[in-house]
């Protein structure tokens, strides 16, 4: 029996990448398994309100093409939901797809579609926002605040945004209350993965899974400028558990309490929050496409 399906087609992610994905879709999905149509987003959320709309009409799968905040839409509409998320990435960092083993080429992701299987994930949560790969505080929060307000994407132009904050990021102290229990760090990137990376290979939390139930936490500490060179060697090797200044650990809950209000993140999104920030995991709670080959999630 044919799957129903969409493809929820961002028109903005990635710039000229996405100008071969239509026809790719048109031409190299297998119509014997699959009865779909091709959706243009149009606005802000519009992604996560028609994913929700093809649920409730009992679609069985709706496709993200495009970026992370692409994702984070169609699996925000789709959580809980018996409909499961597809993706074809086509954004800068692609967190989740990288994670769950889809290629970053698009003619192979397409492909894959022909031989996928079902699984299901967790989701996490902070302050009612659900992200499905890492939320967080510090240095990557005011990153993508500023990478939000660039003019070009890309990993070049989040490197010139890194490389123009860091002189003058300071770092803060949090209060944490981690499962019930309280502990104070000073910290720049206090990070909660659902998924091991922030994107473009990039492991945050390079020991999270998706299915485990767990939030896991990475937080960095102030460093030095020599010290540096071997945190992002850790960072992009999925090594970053070995460094020993910083701390990693896994958790149902996290309250993080800070001085005042700012901006926290999720999945690459910016977004202004208050003092107290509330991160949550949300067992089995969306279904997704992934390849069908060995591996875990």
């Amino acid at each position: 029996m044919k799957k129903k399906a969409v493809f929820l087609f961002n028109p903005i992610s990635g710039g000229h990448r996405l100008i071969p994905v239509k026809p790719l879709i048109e031409h190299n999905v297998n119509r014997d398994l699959y009865d779909f149509e091709i959706v243009t987003t149009e606005h802000a959320g519009h992604a996560r309100e028609l994913a929700r709309q093809y649920a409730d009409s009992g679609y069985d799968v709706v496709f993200a093409v495009g970026g992370d905040g692409t994702v984070n839409e169609v699996g925000c509409g789709l959580k809980g939901s018996d409909t499961a998320m597809g993706i074809i990435p086509c954004g800068s960092g692609n967190g989740l797809a990288r994670h769950m083993g889809i290629s970053m080429d698009p003619f192979k992701a397409v492909k894959w579609l022909n031989k996928s299987k079902v699984e299901t994930i967790d989701t996490g949560m902070i302050c009612d926002h659900p992200f499905f790969c890492t939320c967080g505080v510090g240095f990557d929060a005011q990153i993508s605040k500023s990478f939000s307000e660039s003019g070009s994407r890309g990993i070049i132009t989040y490197l010139e945004n890194i490389i123009r904050e860091i002189s003058s990021y300071r770092n803060e102290t949090y209060q944490l209350n981690i499962d019930g229990s309280n502990e104070t760090v000073e910290a720049f990137i206090v990070t909660c993965g659902n998924a091991g990376q922030w994107g473009n290979n990039a492991y945050i939390a390079p020991t999270a899974s998706l299915q485990d139930g767990l939030l896991n936490i990475s937080i960095i500490p102030p460093f030095a400028a020599i010290d540096a060179p071997l945190m992002a060697l850790q960072l992009f090797n999925r090594q970053l558990y070995k460094n020993k200044n910083v701390k990693m650990f896994d958790c149902r809950e996290l309250t993080i309490h800070r001085s005042g209000p700012g901006v926290a993140h999720f999945d690459g999104d910016p977004v202004m929050l208050g003092d107290e920030i509330n991160i949550s995991i949300v067992p089995k709670s969306l279904k997704v496409l992934i390849p069908d080959k060995p591996g875990k999630i």
